[in-house]
């Protein structure tokens, strides 16, 4: 008789289920005992988003504009594309269009009808000066006088800007042909100075966004053309034995860490003005325009606007 497997009956079959089962339990006490209980949960969190640096910023300035030269993107925008008054910021444009018309080394002779223009920056009748000195001390001191000699001598030279079919184009046309060909499509110019005609007219208007875009414009195709503009004050050669010291009208000039360059405006009409371009750290410009603030408000606000910027770049 050949020997068979021994069959499991359904009881047995059971009863040995229930020793496993048992025997896997006790294995799991011993591994809760050894850890102490504990049971091990993973908890996945949400990213916590972080405010913008701007969030919080409140300015006095009808518009605004913060430009990441190196990103080419904006990094704060308010009421960017507004047309609005540009006072002073004009003399950008001139002191542009004069250094692309004429030798840097030409003479300009003060005569009395610029001396006579609003404003006294220290100027006088019969002065000599270099143009590359009279556009340095121009934009420094916002020299309404300095601005129209500038104009009144470049106008008289023959340009690119001048039509074949015109035997001469006017400072001004000039000005306004360059605004179109570098695109501030929100930009125009009714004189060289910024001055407001009349008690409704302003001398030029353009945008934040624009004004941002002349001033990188500028710093790029003649750097040594606003560099003065980075400093308190400067001296100056006029022609005589004397140099004229000449101070910033830029008041923030102090308080903005590695300021590259700088300009003011401030009319009637516009209220208070300020572009400037500044390294936030590494060889990182950013370029910062206030439109419509007041006298005082425009530095605070730019000061504002550097610190963010400083923090919204190294994020």
């Amino acid at each position: 008789m050949e020997n068979t497997p021994t069959q499991l009956s359904e009881r047995d079959s059971t009863v040995l289920s229930i020793m496993l089962l048992v025997g896997v339990i006790g294995l799991l006490g011993l591994t809760l005992d050894k850890y102490g209980g504990s049971r091990v949960e993973v908890v996945i969190k949400e990213p916590v988003a972080t405010p913008s640096p701007f969030a919080e910023i409140e300015l006095e300035a009808s518009a605004a504009y913060v430009f990441d030269v190196n990103k080419e993107e904006a990094l704060f925008s308010k009421n960017s594309e507004t047309q609005l008054p540009l006072a002073s910021l004009t003399k950008i444009m001139t002191a542009l269009v004069a250094y692309e018309s004429a030798p840097v080394d030409s003479v300009i002779a003060i005569e009395k009808e610029s001396i006579d223009i609003e404003g006294d920056s220290g100027l006088s009748e019969g002065d000599n000066w270099l143009l590359s000195d009279l556009l340095g001390f121009t934009l420094l001191v916002s020299s309404n006088d300095g601005a129209h000699a500038v104009a009144s001598a470049v106008e008289s030279i023959p340009s690119d800007f001048e039509d074949e079919a015109e035997e001469e184009t006017s400072f001004i046309d000039r000005m306004n042909s360059r605004a179109s060909e570098l695109g501030l499509v929100q930009t125009y110019f009714i004189n060289e100075t910024g001055l407001d005609p009349n008690l409704s007219i302003s001398g030029g208007y353009g945008s934040a966004r624009d004004t941002v875009e002349l001033f990188r414009r500028a710093i790029s195709i003649a750097p040594e053309l606003l560099e003065d503009t980075a400093y308190s004050e400067v001296e100056y050669s006029n022609g005589g034995e004397e140099m004229l010291v000449a101070e910033n009208t830029n008041e923030a000039v102090n308080s903005i860490p590695g300021l590259i360059a700088s300009k003011t405006g401030f009319t009637d009409l516009a209220g208070g003005n300020l572009v400037i371009a500044f390294d936030s750290g590494l060889n990182h410009p950013i370029i910062i325009t206030v439109l419509g603030s007041s006298i005082d408000g425009r530095f605070s606000d730019v000061n504002k606007l550097v610190s963010a910027s400083i923090k919204a770049v190294g994020r």
